[in-house]
């Protein structure tokens, strides 16, 4: 699903105009961004939560020349789904 259909979908269901279904939507995604920004946990109950990890530095091989090359550490974005969500999924 694209974000025009998600954000059509939103609106169908909430009632709402695509035009403020779109500012809701976004306006969640910059909440979410900005938390996970400042290293906070983003739980949702029923559905999930999203979270930062840190992965360290390492040394890696380019495939194509086999030599080593270093990769610096990073944070990641990481997603686990609720338990709702899994079984929903799963029917």
């Amino acid at each position: 699903m694209k974000k025009v259909e998600l954000i059509e979908a939103i609106a169908t269901k909430a009632g709402l105009t695509k035009a403020d279904a779109a500012r809701a939507f976004d306006a969640t995604l910059e909440v979410i961004a900005g938390s996970l920004e400042k290293g906070k946990k983003v739980p949702i109950v029923g559905f999930g939560t999203f979270d930062v990890s840190k992965r360290g530095a390492r040394e890696a091989r380019n495939p194509r020349t086999g030599e080593k090359i270093k990769i610096a550490a990073r944070k990641a974005v990481t997603f686990k789904a609720g338990s709702a969500l899994k079984e929903r999924v799963n029917k």
